[in-house]
């Protein structure tokens, strides 16, 4: 793509003078631009991809792929045995939700309740792999496991008792009053995230029915996937075994939130692409300055016979070669910080005794990050092409110059 000659020219533009001491200086900044550019967009998208699977994690580790809720009292009693036979890989449990106010010693906290199978074979793993206390099986009729967090709000522990009050009302002479029962703690679940920790309990299914005045016909199914991003997938099809069933995946649920993170990252990636578009303008400065700068060699090089084309490729390598290697220099440089961030986080505050990323704010053990391939890719090449542009348009120059008026006055 280039001969000898126009990569001897480029070498020797890259390597000024000392009188040309300010191209340097341009020059230099133009690779520290796009370098820290580069290096601070790749930090910046890893952190973010960080967070966003973490926080997926969370929510996939708590709710489940897909819910199936009946429509009508009248369902397929043989539901679920169809669905096992046509999705044999999936993960299929019986759950009936609902909300109620966990009531203790005059305080109250409203709650989502969520009733679990204990005899299913393919129960929560969540529930058993995220208790920090207690043990999973001790939970029996009339017990209750609640988060960590509600535990705390209401200083509650192992083998304490709780009052759970329903929606569903008890006729009396008096009038309606909701169905309360009482419920024995034998564990606590940590998430790790607060709001399910909060307002979240589990009770065995029996329990959740007769607290909320249910029958088996009201309860609905939870799916689990190996591959959860295939969840719209699946929902559609699962739908068209029977009408009678409401199914939403867990992108439904949280639609807003991952759409809000979508939009964060993009406009992230936009103001973050300005610092090497801003780098970028040192190079068209700077090549601008140094066409100018080499207008009787120009001249001198067009009358030994070399064509305007290699001159313009020559000096287009000049400012493409400083672009190409600040990106991979950039490239090197935000991986290795995107991979060690925790590390160098833990090193900035003992030594400066700083507290950055503070966990009891995050709810996050640590500064999550994770380096995406496809991500640093388009990083690198949207650099390139940035750069390749910023090259050729002051390259163009040569083209347009008059070698008799540049031998003239030079």
């Amino acid at each position: 793509m280039f001969t000898k000659v126009e990569r001897l020219v480029s070498l020797r533009n890259l390597r000024p003078k000392k009188k040309e001491g300010f191209l340097k200086v341009i020059s230099i900044f133009s690779f520290l631009g796009i370098t820290l550019g580069v290096a601070i967009l790749i930090i910046v998208m890893s952190v973010m991809n960080g967070f966003r699977i973490d926080l997926t994690d969370k929510i996939l580790g708590f709710n489940p792929h897909i819910t199936i809720k009946p429509y009508a009292p009248d369902i397929d009693k043989n539901y679920k045995d169809k669905l096992k036979k046509k999705y044999k890989d999936f993960k299929i449990i019986s759950v009936l939700s609902g909300e109620g106010i966990v009531v203790v010693e005059g305080l109250t906290q409203g709650v989502l309740i969520k009733g679990i199978d204990r005899n299913d074979k393919e129960n929560h793993d969540f529930v058993k792999n995220k208790l920090s206390q207690g043990s999973f099986k001790n939970f029996k009729d009339r017990t209750i496991i609640i988060g960590k967090e509600l535990a705390l709000d209401l200083d509650l522990g192992v083998n304490k008792k709780i009052n759970l009050m329903s929606s569903a009302f008890i006729n009396t002479p008096l009038g309606g009053f909701p169905k309360q029962e009482t419920f024995k703690i034998i564990g606590v679940f940590d998430s790790g995230f607060y709001e399910f920790d909060r307002n979240v309990v589990f009770l065995n299914l029996n329990d959740t029915i007769s607290l909320f005045d249910k029958t088996l016909n009201d309860v609905g199914y939870e799916i689990y996937l190996d591959e959860p991003i295939k969840a719209n997938f699946y929902k559609e099809k699962i739908q068209k075994i029977n009408e009678d069933y409401f199914v939403y995946s867990w992108t439904d649920l949280n639609k807003s939130l991952f759409a809000a993170l979508k939009v964060e990252r993009n406009v992230m990636f936009i103001i973050l692409t300005l610092i090497i578009i801003v780098a970028a303008f040192n190079i068209i400065s700077g090549l601008t300055i140094l066409i100018k700068n080499k207008t009787k060699e120009i001249a001198i090089l067009k009358t030994l016979g070399l064509s305007n084309n290699s001159i313009t490729k020559s000096f287009f390598l000049t400012g493409f070669t400083i672009g190409i290697l600040a990106s991979i220099t950039g490239v090197i440089i935000g991986v290795l910080f995107a991979t060690y961030i925790e590390q160098i986080r833990n090193f900035i505050s003992n030594t400066f005794s700083l507290e950055i990323f503070p966990p009891d704010i995050y709810f996050l053990d640590k500064m999550p990050s994770e380096v995406n391939l496809i991500s640093v890719s388009i990083i690198f090449i949207f650099s390139i092409i940035i750069t390749a542009l910023a090259s050729y348009f002051p390259a163009r120059m040569v083209s347009k110059m008059d070698t008799i008026k540049a031998l003239k006055y030079e």
